[in-house]
């Protein structure tokens, strides 16, 4: 597996440290603040109170051998962006850094960030699309006016197979994965636990109430979709 470094560990890189950890990945949690570093150090897998833009600290942390470093800072841009040139001189293959404005943005691409993200920019408008269309559960946009959705299917689909529901041919969009909750019981406690599953669908798989559909295609289309499953 990939390993992979976080550097600033604010509330967003916190959350991206906890998330690779929770998927199983080896993480270097980096930070100038002890208190910050002493939050992620019971889960992550080394810990590291560092100034990330002294290249001798940062050699000594071990990110050197990283596939992937995330550079997720406050808004202290001048840091972010010298942290983003150390890691490009150290030969890291991918480097993902975050942004507050678009000169922002230009310039850790110009020292070497092979991803840069908006995060409160991406929320905006997935907030902004949740409120136009209450149905879509979670909303990505892919570019080229290519989204992935997530919908609850509704009384008009439970029941449906795919294929009768026929979502290419009426709307243009396919449907990738349902999701659905199971509750499982523990044979010796009797304690009953909820779990969610991902299926992969086939043309004959039945909708149940409580699926979520996971669908890709034009966002316009999948405006049309959701508006139909009302």
């Amino acid at each position: 597996m990939r390993q992979f470094a976080v550097i600033g560990l604010g509330r967003f890189g916190r959350k991206v440290a906890e998330t690779l950890v929770k998927k199983g990945a080896p993480v270097i949690a980096v930070d100038s603040d002890q208190e910050l570093v002493g939050k992620v150090s019971n889960f992550v897998t080394k810990a590291v109170q560092i100034d990330s833009t002294d290249e001798e600290s940062l050699m000594a942390s071990g990110i050197k051998d990283v596939d992937v470093a995330v550079v997720s800072m406050g808004k202290d841009i001048e840091s972010s962006v010298l942290t983003t040139a150390l890691l490009k001189n150290l030969d890291i293959k991918e480097i993902v850094a975050r942004a507050y404005t678009p000169l922002h943005a230009q310039i850790l691409k110009m020292v070497g960030a092979t991803r840069v993200i908006f995060p409160e920019e991406d929320m905006g408008i997935r907030v902004a699309n949740s409120i136009l269309s209450p149905g879509v559960l979670e909303y990505i946009e892919l570019g080229a006016d290519y989204t992935l959705a997530e919908i609850e299917a509704k009384s008009e689909s439970i029941g449906r197979t795919v294929s009768d529901l026929d979502l290419k041919a009426k709307y243009e969009i396919n449907v990738l994965i349902v999701k659905r909750k199971v509750f499982q019981v523990a044979e010796k406690t009797g304690e009953t636990t909820e779990k969610d599953v991902k299926v992969l669908p086939t043309s004959d798989y039945k909708i149940q109430e409580g699926d979520i559909l996971v669908v890709v295609g034009n966002s316009k289309d999948i405006e049309s979709f959701e508006k139909h499953m009302k």
